[in-house]
C-alpha cells in the first residue's frame, strides 16, 4: 500500500542567476537529448569544470550561462530589479551549470534539470524505493507515491547533512557533486535554476542560514506523508 508526499509548485519564479541557469540548460539539453553534436560536445566540456571556479578552465568561457544572464539584465534594465554582483552571479551560474552537465552525462531519454525539484525534495526522493518513485518531466501537480511510512536513509541523510555544514564554496561544490552522482544513478532530477539561484545567495554569509533552511524544510516537507498519525492524534 502507498500513499502520498505533496509535490511543491512548478512555478518558476526564478531570480535572475535562476533564470539565466534556466535558459542556458534548456538549449542544451534539448540539443543534448536529440544527440546534437554541438550540444554533446559542449555538455561533455562543461563537465570538466565541476568543482573548479568560475573562469578557472578557460575552455568554459561563455559556456556556462554568463552571455544569457547578460541577455536577462538588458531585459530587466527598465525595471527596478537590481544588478547582481557579477562575481557571486558568474560562481553560481558555473556551478550549477557544470553539476547539471555531469548529472546528464549519457541520460538521452530524461530531463535532469526539471523545474519543481529543489534539493532538499530530490534527495528525500533517493530514500523512496526505485519501484514506487514516480519522477521525470515537469513537476507532477498530483503527488508523488510513496511508501506509507517512509524511513530516513542514515548514509543519504548523512550526505545531505555535509551539504549544509559546508562553509567554502570548494566545499559547498565537492559534496554537491556526491548528491548530483547519487541523483544521476537513481534518475531523479533537480531544479538547476532553482539552485543557482540559491547557490547566489549562499554566497553571502547573511544568507547563508537561510538558505539551508530552504534546504532543509524542502527534505522534511517531502516526507510527511498526508493521513499519517503523529503522537498528538
Amino acid at each position: 500500500m502507498t500513499t502520498t508526499v505533496p509535490n511543491p509548485s512548478g512555478a518558476r519564479g526564478y531570480d535572475l542567476i535562476g533564470t539565466a541557469t534556466d535558459r542556458c540548460i534548456r538549449r542544451l539539453q534539448g540539443g543534448y537529448r536529440n544527440d546534437r553534436p554541438a550540444a554533446v560536445a559542449t555538455v561533455a566540456r562543461l563537465r570538466r569544470g565541476v568543482g573548479r571556479p568560475a573562469y578557472d578552465v578557460q575552455d568554459l568561457w561563455g559556456l556556462t550561462g554568463t552571455e544569457e544572464l547578460a541577455l536577462v539584465i538588458a531585459e530587466s534594465a527598465t525595471g527596478t530589479v537590481q544588478r547582481p554582483d557579477e562575481e557571486r552571479a558568474d560562481e553560481a551560474l558555473n556551478m550549477a551549470v557544470t553539476l547539471w552537465a555531469l548529472h546528464q552525462q549519457s541520460l538521452r531519454d530524461t530531463d535532469t534539470h526539471v523545474p519543481g525539484y529543489g534539493l532538499g525534495r530530490s534527495v528525500r526522493l533517493l530514500m523512496v524505493p526505485a519501484a514506487v518513485r514516480t519522477v521525470g518531466g515537469p513537476a507532477p501537480a498530483s503527488p508523488v507515491p510513496v511508501p506509507s511510512e517512509p524511513e530516513i536513509d542514515e548514509v543519504i541523510r548523512r550526505r545531505f547533512v555535509r551539504v549544509g555544514t559546508a562553509t567554502t564554496l570548494d566545499v559547498l561544490a565537492q559534496r554537491l557533486r556526491e548528491i548530483v552522482l547519487l541523483l544521476r544513478k537513481n534518475s531523479i532530477p533537480l531544479d538547476y535554476a532553482l539552485l543557482a539561484d540559491q547557490l547566489y545567495r549562499w554566497q553571502r554569509p547573511s544568507a547563508q542560514a537561510d538558505v539551508r533552511r530552504t534546504w532543509g524544510r524542502d527534505f522534511h516537507a517531502a516526507g510527511v506523508v498526508p493521513g499519517r498519525r503523529t503522537p498528538k492524534d
